[in-house]
């Protein structure tokens, strides 16, 4: 029987500040800058039985100058907060080992934001939320079988589930009802209609992880998780689908013009893709440099490929259980 147990904590922050005669003569803007991450790893063992727990959270907020127009014309500078990073997400994995390699269990993934979101920095009311805590939110659930590669030099995880399930909650009417990209929030999260809070698809799915440090102070790690799902139960039980992104866009708008008569056209699914990348450097014990890297897709929210990439600098502190 045996825990181990890590926690890392990082808190990045820049301040840019200029009088008004620096920014009347060189320009300039006053800016504030701050970046907290959270990474928490916990596996329990007993005889054959495991199951880790993952935690991720970050959260960061920028304040920055906006300038904003009245209504008899004249222009006004307001410092304004807004975030630019927002998501948690926890996984759990159960698992019994059948050899020495193989196992076989679960994976249950469940991932959201804290705050409220807006459409930009000077749109930042009721009518401009386009996200808040569990609106989206994302649930995974899979069961199957899993290949740990035995050398320590390639710690490589792989995850294979032919039965899963993947749901989506938009639990906001708010955010349901709200436009933005030209479209309502109920169809940027591919829900069917403004009423429905959620939407459920079966199918299969494959998760890949890595975790390896190198150097013998551990200065370099790097984390990276490669997950995708193809919903092709919920394909097989779909009416009217459409391949074609440009078909399924006119038969919408002639089901909206005929007033919903009929079945719905639906867009088949795609496979949803998840590639998060960490890579940690550590100057000194509570200073480090983190730079991370997301790609994302999922057709029902863009039909273009998403990615984020973050590079900080600043103190972390890190705690293991040896």
């Amino acid at each position: 029987e045996r825990n181990y147990l890590e926690i890392k904590a990082d808190l990045q922050g820049s301040l840019t500040s200029y009088n008004d005669s620096w920014i009347a003569v060189s320009g300039g803007d006053n800016s504030i800058a701050l970046t907290a991450t959270l990474f928490l790893k916990h596996t329990f063992t007993k005889n054959l039985f495991t199951v880790e727990t993952i935690f991720n959270a970050k959260m960061g907020y920028n304040r920055m100058r906006v300038e904003t127009t009245n209504d008899d014309g004249s222009t006004d500078s307001n410092g304004v907060w807004f975030k630019n990073q927002d998501e948690f997400d926890i996984s759990v994995s159960p698992a019994f080992k059948m050899s020495k390699n193989w196992s076989y269990g679960s994976i249950f993934k469940f991932r959201s934001q804290f705050a409220n979101g807006y459409v930009s920095r000077s749109q930042q009311t009721a009518d401009d939320r386009k996200s808040t805590f569990m609106s989206p939110g994302y649930l995974d659930i899979s069961g199957g079988f899993t290949y740990t590669c035995p050398l320590e030099r390639f710690p490589i995880k792989i995850n294979l589930s032919p039965i899963a399930l993947s749901a989506v909650f938009v639990e906001s009417a708010k955010v349901r009802s709200n436009r933005w990209d030209d479209k309502p929030g109920w169809q940027a999260y591919g829900l069917s209609n403004a009423n429905k809070t959620s939407k459920y698809e079966g199918g299969s799915s494959i998760q890949i992880d890595f975790d390896r440090t190198f150097g013998k102070k551990g200065i370099f790690r790097y984390r990276t998780t490669l997950f995708s799902f193809m919903g092709w139960m919920s394909n097989l039980n779909m009416k009217n689908r459409y391949t074609s992104v440009s078909a399924y866009e006119k038969a919408l708008q002639a089901w909206d013009d005929a007033q919903g008569i009929g079945d719905k056209p639906m867009l088949q699914i795609h496979p949803t893709v998840r590639w998060e990348n960490t890579i940690d450097i550590k100057a000194t014990k509570y200073l480090s440099t983190t730079f991370n890297f997301q790609l994302y897709y999922n057709r029902a929210q863009n039909y273009d490929i998403q990615t984020q990439l973050l590079l900080s600098v600043g103190l972390t502190y890190t705690f293991k259980n040896k």
